[in-house]
């Protein structure tokens, strides 16, 4: 089940509920994203005969010519980074002509159906690299639909005169782009996705819908595109890890004979459980450390904060994750090593530990007779075991 990861951690449609979980007041913004976030996304069709060449293409560095803030901010973030190496790895190995297959992962990482085109021509010319598709989820994706922008209002809530001529038409003013419906078409298995221990592989949206966030109304986008800034932060970046959890060291006891002491993490501040999906870990660790800054063997601690499955997807092993306001903890009792000099209490995370095992798995069967997939996971395998990071870390000194 080697396409598992590409095919199954999609979205599944969209749950038109509301905060309360009832059934949404604002008829308009669901009608309006069931057809805007058809799958596939039909093809653009003619452009219109104003259109300039600059207007008519769906490539991200055109949007990029006049808004050139969200360009920029859009580059940096993981959306156009959604048709990685991992994944393409994966895909160039599917038959060609085999559109729904390929489509159980570019429905959210590209969904646009001219991407789908693009990807049909690199599996028929692998010496091919470029395309719309190798660019994820362009700007396109979520703002045109028949060769016509759509977006929210103005910040100040404005719109532009009737008789002001605007590049490429304008834009339809769509209420749905700050809804968290919206961001739940790729976020969200429905109700009857796949699931391992009764429980949805991808229930983010479900997870906001019952947390105190949403009831006060705070969205996803304000959260993940604050100011309105196309960044989509997540268990990637530090800070953003930091601004949604709570961590403390206590009871701390430290003598010449044992250590004592209780590292807490709190999903103080994330509007869904901490992590929320199967390939991220966070691991709290204590351990002792002689003068020279290193760990003493046999003296390391840790509790795994995530919901682990089988590689290939057949299983959950365990699921410590954390609803908002939950804690999970560390207690650190252990006699005192002889050549220790302190007690560290650290938190790291990794973003990509499933994918990093995935891969490295992957590789160790290929049979290496698509040397473009093998060098792809194998750069994928690279990324993903580097991506880790230190959340938190304090050194306890130890008493003489």
């Amino acid at each position: 089940m080697w396409l598992a990861i590409g095919v199954l951690l999609t979205g599944y449609g969209l749950q038109a509920v509301s905060a309360d979980g009832t059934s949404s007041p604002s008829a308009s913004v669901e009608r309006f994203l069931q057809q805007h976030w058809q799958t596939p996304i039909p093809p653009q069709g003619d452009v219109p005969d104003n259109f300039s060449q600059l207007e008519a293409s769906l490539e991200p560095e055109s949007c990029g010519q006049c808004h050139q803030k969200q360009y920029k901010e859009w580059q940096s973030s993981f959306h156009s980074k959604a048709m990685g190496a991992g994944l393409m790895g994966q895909l160039i190995t599917m038959p060609e002509h085999d559109r729904a297959q390929h489509q159980s992962c570019l429905r959210c990482h590209a969904p646009l159906a001219e991407q789908a085109d693009a990807l049909v021509e690199e599996i028929r010319d692998p010496s091919s690299s470029g395309g719309l598709h190798r660019k994820g989820l362009v700007c396109a994706a979520c703002h045109v639909r028949n060769h016509q922008r759509f977006g929210p209002a103005r910040k100040n809530g404005s719109l532009p005169a009737a008789e002001t001529q605007l590049p490429h038409n304008g834009w339809s003013v769509q209420p749905a782009f700050g809804d968290s419906r919206f961001c739940a078409s790729c976020h969200q298995f429905e109700p009857d996705g796949f699931a391992l221990n009764g429980k949805l592989l991808e229930n983010t949206y479900v997870e906001w819908q019952e947390s105190r966030y949403a009831k006060a109304g705070v969205s996803c986008q304000q959260c993940h595109m604050p100011d309105r800034q196309h960044l989509w932060r997540g268990i990637h970046d530090k800070a953003m890890v930091q601004s949604g959890v709570t961590i403390d060291v206590r009871d701390v006891s430290l003598t010449h004979a044992s250590l004592n002491a209780t590292l807490i993490i709190t999903n103080s501040g994330t509007g869904h459980r901490f992590p929320t999906y199967v390939t991220p870990q966070v691991v709290l660790q204590a351990y002792q450390a002689d003068n020279n800054g290193e760990m003493i063997p046999n003296t390391d601690r840790y509790f795994v904060v995530a919901r682990r499955v089988a590689l290939n997807l057949s299983r959950e092993v365990f699921d410590t994750r954390l609803a908002p306001g939950q804690s999970a903890q560390l207690d650190y009792v252990l006699a005192r090593s002889p050549e220790a000099s302190a007690l560290v209490m650290r938190v790291y995370v990794e973003p990509d530990a499933f994918y990093a095992h995935f891969f490295t798995s992957r590789l160790a069967s290929d049979t290496g007779v698509n040397q473009k997939a093998t060098r792809l996971l194998r750069e994928a395998q690279k990324t993903a075991a580097n991506s880790a990071y230190t959340l938190y870390e304090q050194w306890l000194a130890l008493p003489d």
